[in-house]
């Protein structure tokens, strides 16, 4: 049997990237290396600096579970700090030697007769490893709308995660495109610096009570003494959240009595009933994103903020131009318009065995089995990958799941000495089948809207449609049955005799 460790080459410093580079240190593995076009690590929390851009998921839960942080600042972290941990666990697990920053991978080949997946890097170079990581997320290519005349809008015009950090809005006349996560963020922020607010509504979102606060010196002292008070408190932070899942997935009737939380919220906040109106869903709780702050509502009730409910019909050079025929002039334009996720095809062009397509094989929408292995490549993995979404719960602890799937393969192929793993093309179809028959179920199918989960074609390739202790369970282990599996080559250049693609 010929045994070799393999090398591995991973994609992107986020949560993902960086979790399963810890992994296989902490295995004591050398063997890879992190590609990461920025010239610095962090992903999405390096990238969105917007004001206010802070985690919607309470900051207990949202960090790895090996490595918990008693120096949150609050129930919610803001992205510095977020940035900041990912920082710190780079450089407490030794990662810098294995990091190569401003190293922009644009393609990706599987040699069949290497058995390694060739690198193509920006610039003309190339790296060569036996498995590939693919961390590089879904939250990455901002969503820019295709509103006629946007290029000709003489002001600055830029999408909240490129923030345009030199350019000083105070006193100037903005305009928001767009009510999602991040809109709910930064227009509270503004308000409070620009001259007058135009924010640009096409569908009114869910917003629940965020319940944010300071987390007390005291409590992080005893976080410090008492690592397992935090680690309880993350638990019952997890069961609360959850506890939802049946909500969204199994019994989606059951969120339309649960709206009446939302919708004191919003009576609570914005008495004007004509505003109020404007800003009621007309959908399902939970169809959509559910989002929560406890300064968006209140901020929009400045004399100095509108919301512009009628659709944008076009951009003129001095700022947009509604379906009612009105013009608002604004010195600057802001797109809180989320990104591509649902439609989010290869990240680079990615060939597979066979000279399979990754993107042509994703033509009717993404799929993966357990959102991480793709028939017809390889020894290639995705973290965060097609349904491993979530809307309810960490994706932290998805990818986690994910991380030991991936470390279970590798230690697969060194045990069985095979120079590749491969997922079965009918497990993968049964898998994903069985996926969207549940999502055809669930809240973000039946509940009236149109949503960044789903394709345009209506397919939803983005979230898990269960509890996340059931995706744990199913990636735990690699079942060997469900891939072919290729042996190394012996000296004499004979496959082995124990394993085989069939």
């Amino acid at each position: 049997m010929t045994k070799k460790t393999p090398t591995v080459a991973i994609i992107g410093t986020g949560f993902a990237g960086l979790g399963m580079a810890i992994q296989l240190k902490r295995a004591g593995l050398d063997t890879f290396t992190v590609f990461e076009s920025a010239p610095s690590l962090g992903g999405t929390w390096r990238d969105n600096t917007y004001p206010g851009a802070a985690c919607d998921v309470p900051s207990l839960l949202y960090s790895f579970s090996f490595e918990p942080n008693p120096r949150w600042s609050r129930q919610y972290a803001p992205q510095a700090e977020i940035l900041a941990y990912l920082q710190h666990c780079a450089e407490k697990y030794g990662l810098g030697p294995h990091l190569r920053f401003n190293t922009r991978v644009v393609g990706a080949r599987f040699d069949e007769a290497a058995g390694q997946w060739t690198l193509a890097l920006e610039g003309g170079g190339t790296a060569r490893a036996d498995v590939v990581v693919l961390g590089s997320g879904g939250l990455t290519r901002p969503s820019i709308p295709a509103l006629p005349g946007l290029e000709r809008f003489a002001g600055a015009c830029f999408h909240s995660a490129r923030w345009d950090h030199a350019r000083d809005l105070t006193g100037l006349t903005v305009g928001v495109i767009g009510t999602g996560a991040s809109a709910i963020q930064l227009v509270p922020q503004l308000a409070g610096r620009v001259k007058r607010l135009h924010v640009f509504q096409r569908t009114p979102p869910w917003v629940l009570p965020k319940e944010d606060g300071p987390i007390t010196p005291r409590t992080r002292t005893l976080y410090r003494a008492l690592p397992a008070l935090q680690r309880w408190r993350r638990h019952a932070i997890y069961w609360r959240l959850e506890s939802r899942a049946p909500l969204f997935s199994l019994m989606p009737g059951l969120l339309k009595a649960g709206s009446w939380l939302a919708r004191r919220h919003l009576e609570a906040s914005i008495p004007d009933p004509v505003l109020r109106a404007k800003l009621t869903p007309d959908y399902v709780l939970g169809c959509k994103r559910v989002l929560v702050s406890d300064d968006y509502y209140p901020a929009l009730r400045e004399p100095h903020v509108e919301l512009v409910t009628e659709g944008i019909d076009e951009v003129l050079p001095e700022g947009p131009r509604t379906q009612d025929g009105r013009v608002r002039p604004v010195d600057v334009l802001i797109l809180a318009t989320g990104f591509q996720a649902a439609e989010l095809g290869a990240p680079f062009p990615i060939q597979g065995r066979g000279g399979v397509d990754l993107d042509a094989a994703w033509r009717s929408g993404a799929e993966a089995f357990l959102g991480a292995s793709v028939a017809g490549m390889p020894n290639l993995f995705f973290l965060g990958g097609p349904n491993s979404g979530l809307g309810h719960n960490s994706m932290v602890y998805m990818l986690e799941a994910q991380i030991a799937h991936v470390m279970d393969a590798l230690r697969t192929l060194e045990r069985e000495g095979l120079a590749a793993l491969e997922v079965r093309e009918e497990v993968q179809a049964r898998f994903n089948r069985r996926i969207q028959e549940r999502l055809d179920r669930a809240v973000w199918s039946t509940g009236g809207c149109r949503s960044w989960y789903t394709t345009r074609s209506g397919k939803n390739t983005t979230l898990w449609p269960g509890f996340t202790f059931e995706f744990r369970l199913r990636t735990r282990r690699l079942r060997a049955a469900d891939y072919h599996r290729t042996p190394h080559r012996t000296p004499e250049g004979e496959d082995a005799p124990h394993a085989s693609r069939d």
